[in-house]
């Protein structure tokens, strides 16, 4: 099977298009100094918006033409992984990023629980994820079936209870004619 995002990784940053970094710093409650990790993060292109105002910057994806990508971009550190199985120490981010991912991840639960673990107490999970009732996703989700994508899109509310099962305060935040924002907080040890 094709790897889609190895064949994209060229031309994925004029594909998609920029973020809206001031919406994502309000979402992650940005500046902090400690780690954000961009999990499924790809060529950075989000990531790169939100250097300045973190102590430190990871993205994690499976594709290593996204990641060379990533490498272009500086004060990004890449770094190949699959999410359900990520290689940083426990507690190690303040925040993670999922933008438009979720969907291509094929455990979904495992990598929540990972996602879980490496958060910090305090820290922050934001997801950004096309909104399946949504029309246009149907499309969008109809379409990477056919391309064989291996996609699984969830509706808002059950990737809030996937992470509320992690142990992680999770809410919808947002929603717009295509997206939906959930975030994900980490108790802090000892509040319960």
């Amino acid at each position: 099977m094709p790897d889609h995002f190895d064949i994209l990784a060229p031309v994925y940053d004029r594909l998609i298009g920029p973020p809206d970094p001031a919406r994502l710093r309000a979402l992650l409650r940005l500046p902090v100094s400690g780690w954000l990790l961009d999990a499924g993060g790809g060529t950075g292109r989000v990531a790169a918006a939100l250097r300045p105002y973190v102590g430190g910057l990871v993205i994690s994806d499976q594709s290593r033409p996204m990641l060379r990508r990533a490498r272009d971009k500086q004060a990004l550190h890449p770094v190949q992984a699959q999410v359900h199985r990520l290689p940083f120490p426990a507690g190690f981010f303040g925040r993670i990023l999922v933008v438009d991912a979720l969907h291509h991840f094929l455990d979904q639960p495992a990598a929540a629980r990972e996602l879980a673990r490496v958060l910090a107490p305090g820290g922050r999970l934001v997801v950004e994820e096309p909104d399946i009732a949504r029309p246009a996703v149907k499309l969008v989700a109809l379409a990477e079936r056919m391309a064989l994508m291996g996609s699984t899109f969830l509706a808002p509310d059950v990737v809030r209870d996937l992470l509320a099962t992690q142990g992680l305060v999770a809410h919808v935040a947002e929603r717009d004619r295509f997206s939906a924002w959930i975030i994900a907080d980490k108790p802090d040890e000892g509040v319960r």
